[in-house]
């Protein structure tokens, strides 16, 4: 009887030990995974504004670069929210910027300067590039197209 409780002990401390090496590596995975998040949020964000000042050093094949930046604001717009130490505000206006892209193309044609500068300063970690974006989409015609 004494043999037998001294090996459960035994595989209890083995297993617990065992636990913490899983949880130990699970939150190394989880910051591993939210640093790729990160950059690839950083990545669509910076192809976003390339692909404005594209179009607007070209100023042809608007649909096709308009396409691009739906794309690239899109999956930044997914990125965003997987992203854990992002506030809501941050993640909101990212949505909204996305959402105006889709429902009002003609408005924002209009912005595209200014959505390239908030969208860069963005990229450069500003908090600026986020105030611009809010007035950007609070000064878009909701009603209109």
């Amino acid at each position: 009887m004494k043999r037998k409780m001294y090996i459960a002990i035994a595989i209890s401390i083995i297993l617990a030990i065992a636990l913490c090496v899983f949880i130990g590596l699970y939150i190394d995975e989880k910051k591993k995974n939210q640093i790729a998040y990160k950059n690839q949020y950083m990545e669509n964000l910076t192809l976003t504004y390339e692909e404005i000042n594209i179009y607007l050093e070209k100023g042809t094949d608007y649909e096709k670069h308009y396409n691009m930046i739906l794309s690239d604001m899109g999956t930044a717009r997914s990125m965003v929210f997987l992203i854990n130490d992002y506030s809501s505000y941050r993640q909101n206006i990212i949505n909204e910027l996305h959402y105006c892209f889709v429902m009002y193309p003609r408005q924002m044609s209009e912005r595209l300067e200014e959505i390239s500068k908030a969208v860069e300063d963005i990229t450069e970690n500003l908090d600026k590039g986020y105030e611009d974006a809010e007035k950007i989409v609070d000064s878009i015609d909701k009603k209109g197209f």
